[in-house]
C-alpha cells in the first residue's frame, strides 16, 4: 500500500489526473531526462544518476507500451532506491559506492509494483473496470482496458489480479 500511495502522491504533485498517464511528463517533473537508445534485445531500460542529474535510457526497439512501463520502472528506482546505475535486463546491475550491496529482487519487485501503480492508478482502474466489467475469458474487454491505459494486456492482467478485481 505504501508504494500505491507514493505513486498516487507523485501524480498529484505532478498535476496529472488523466489516463493514459504521460509518463515522460512524470520523468520531466522529477528532472529526469528520457532518451531512446539502442540497448540490445534483452535490455529494456537503464537509469543513470550522476551529480544531481538523472537520465533514463529506454530501448527504442521495444513496443511503445513496453517503453512506457520501462520508463515508469526506472522512475520507481529513482524515487525508491539510492543506486547510481540500474540496468534492467532480466537481471539487475546497479553500481554504487564500495560499501553498498548489490541490487535485490525485492527492489525489482518494488519497482514493478510502483510502475504499475503509476501507469494504472488503482482508483482509475477500479472505476474503468466497474463501468465495463469482464472476466479473463473475454480478450476484448481486457484489451480495451489495456489500450485505455496504454499498457500491455499482460500488465493489465497482473494489475487487475493485484487489485483483486479478477
Amino acid at each position: 500500500m505504501l508504494l500505491e500511495r507514493k505513486a498516487e502522491q507523485l501524480l498529484v504533485e505532478a498535476g496529472l489526473d488523466t489516463v493514459p498517464i504521460p509518463v515522460e511528463q512524470v520523468a520531466a517533473y522529477l528532472g529526469i531526462k528520457v532518451e531512446l537508445a539502442e540497448l540490445g534485445e534483452e535490455c529494456s531500460g537503464v537509469l543513470v544518476r550522476n551529480e544531481g542529474r538523472a537520465v533514463i535510457g529506454v530501448n527504442q526497439d521495444h513496443h511503445p507500451n513496453r517503453r512506457r512501463f520501462s520508463i515508469a520502472h526506472e522512475i520507481a528506482h529513482f524515487v525508491l532506491h539510492k543506486g547510481d546505475t540500474y540496468i534492467d535486463k532480466g537481471y539487475l546491475v546497479h553500481f554504487r559506492d564500495r560499501k553498498s550491496g548489490s541490487g535485490t529482487k525485492q527492489e525489482e519487485m518494488a519497482a514493478n509494483a510502483f510502475a504499475a501503480a503509476l501507469l494504472m492508478p488503482s482508483k482509475w482502474v477500479r472505476e474503468a473496470f466497474k463501468q465495463h466489467p469482464f472476466d479473463l475469458t473475454e480478450d476484448e474487454g481486457l484489451e480495451k482496458l489495456a489500450r485505455k491505459f496504454k499498457v500491455s494486456p499482460q500488465a493489465m492482467t497482473y494489475r487487475l489480479m493485484n487489485l483483486q478485481l479478477i
